[in-house]
């Protein structure tokens, strides 16, 4: 599991949860609409801020430091 905490603080990681977060954003918005397409568009929020400031909110699960900065 190390290795997967590893890549998802790195920079590469950190644009996939960006990538993803808005993909899940779009989909709620555009596809979805509605309550529920808000619901997933604020779900997607989470990890578009989270991989903007850097910080991963899985890897205190995992005993690992919340930021690799």
């Amino acid at each position: 599991m190390g290795a997967f905490i590893q890549f998802m603080q790195s920079h590469t990681g950190r644009l996939v949860r960006i990538v993803a977060g808005g993909s899940l954003m779009i989909a709620g918005i555009w596809l979805v609409g509605g309550v529920w397409g808000v619901v997933l568009a604020v779900i997607g929020a989470v990890p578009v801020v989270a991989g903007a400031v850097g910080i991963c909110l899985i890897a205190p699960l995992f005993g690992y430091e919340l930021s690799s900065e």
